[in-house]
């Protein structure tokens, strides 16, 4: 069964917020075995999920999977998002769909945070470069 995948974030009025969406569905799909990824974002911006889901189910997805790229399962991870992804799939009688939990308490947490600060530290002391994010966002605050 062709599985369709949506990251969806919570959307931004600040484009390279929304660029950075982009930029996860690039490496999630080069890193993983799906080749049908799309982005999506709750609001504030497009594409949306029911945007995302009609173009997973165009390129041929049966079952669709939405991701909220969110930390911790808050409002929009218990009810807005569900509600949303039960109103585009409404639109398409016959496709399997579901949405998983959030980043969460995932053990690689832990090791992507000590990352970070690491490599902000050692920047700051002027032992590193910027990350990737502080090089486009205007540095360690």
């Amino acid at each position: 069964m062709r599985t369709g995948i949506i990251i969806v974030d919570h959307g931004s009025r600040r484009q390279e917020s929304n660029d950075l969406l982009l930029e996860v569905v690039v490496m999630f799909r080069s890193k993983s075995e799906y080749d049908l990824v799309e982005p999506a974002h709750m609001e504030l911006a497009e594409p949306t999920i029911a945007d995302a889901f009609r173009r997973c189910i165009e390129q041929g997805a049966k079952r669709v999977v939405v991701f909220p790229y969110f930390l911790s399962p808050g409002r929009h991870w218990h009810s807005d998002i569900p509600a949303l992804a039960a109103a585009a799939a409404a639109d398409h009688p016959g496709i399997e769909y579901l949405v998983t939990a959030p980043l969460g308490l995932h053990p690689l947490m832990a090791e992507i945070m000590s990352e970070r600060i690491a490599v902000c530290l050692a920047h700051h002391a002027g032992a590193g470069p910027e990350c990737d994010l502080c090089r486009d966002g205007g540095g360690c605050r």
